[in-house]
């Protein structure tokens, strides 16, 4: 087998295994890393998108879409890599449930880059910029051109590498609800990708859009501080509102009519709701 000069595009999950496997296969493998550690959006960051509804294009991303109180919702068994079972530990602080702390994945993801050494091939806190074929003579022709910035440097890195594996996750471009007459609503709205800790919604009513996995966390968690909480889905088929079993402050609605520059959100029922923060929990 010929060895052949890979880059490899984020340390996360999928930038970790593939640079195992082709570190095993023999090829020379430079890992990118825009942070400072390993583990792509299992890092957690207290901090949020400089637009917290994510549209501004020109807005400073927050790449983890991680909340402080998150745990997974999948037993430790089926997340771990085949050669490598994330086992419970017992010592050091970690966190041996079956459905563990978001801190314990990041753990584990480190052992494995430690204990598989790709920790030494990886660039750390070196953004990559551009990625395209070389123009370059002849021998060149085939291979690609990686350039990319490292924090706080102001050059430009340039190298050629004969392939690339791009694993730099899909988690930051937000899907946003469509809304009639939200343009008016004078109301705070935020991506549940910037959501981190409940304490902000104290005594306001929410409303959360979507009633998958992330918003019956959210929900959950913002229902403990939380005047009252809607959640609105186009899953829920009932019209009037139904509160949600274990909850005095939180209903299940069907998706919303209309918003209103008075702050009242209107449901299919006909009820008008005040409402204080739209929540999208949309993807």
């Amino acid at each position: 087998m010929i060895s052949r000069k890979v880059a490899v595009i984020g340390a996360g999950p999928a930038g970790l295994v593939a640079s195992r496997e082709l570190v095993r296969e023999g090829h020379e493998v430079v890992v990118y890393e825009q942070n400072d550690r390993v583990g792509g959006t299992w890092v957690y960051d207290p901090n949020v998108d400089s637009d917290p509804l994510g549209l501004d294009p020109s807005r400073t991303i927050i790449h983890s879409s991680l909340y402080d109180a998150l745990r997974v919702n999948l037993p430790r068994e089926v997340m771990g890599f085949s050669d490598y079972p994330f086992v419970a530990q017992v010592n050091d602080g970690r966190d041996p449930r079956r459905f563990p702390h978001h801190s314990e994945v990041l753990h584990y993801l480190e052992d494995f880059a430690n204990h598989f050494g790709l920790v030494e091939l990886i660039r750390f806190e070196s953004e990559v910029i551009y990625v395209g074929l070389s123009e370059e003579e002849e021998e060149l022709k085939n291979s690609w051109v990686v350039r990319s910035r490292k924090k706080g440097e102001i050059g430009i890195a340039h190298d050629v590498f004969d392939a690339v594996v791009v694993c730099s996750g899909h988690y930051t471009k937000p899907n946003i609800a469509e809304i009639p007459g939200i343009d008016a609503w004078p109301g705070k709205q935020l991506h549940s990708h910037n959501y981190r800790v409940p304490e902000p919604f104290s005594g306001k009513v929410v409303l959360l859009i979507g009633n998958s996995i992330s918003s019956e966390d959210i929900s959950k968690e913002i229902s403990k501080v939380a005047k009252e909480v809607h959640v609105a889905s186009r899953s829920t088929t009932d019209v009037l509102p139904t509160k949600r079993f274990g909850y005095d402050n939180l209903w299940l609605r069907s998706m919303v009519k209309s918003a209103h520059e008075d702050g009242t959100v209107v449901f299919p029922d006909g009820s008008l709701v005040p409402v204080d923060v739209i929540v999208h929990c949309t993807g």
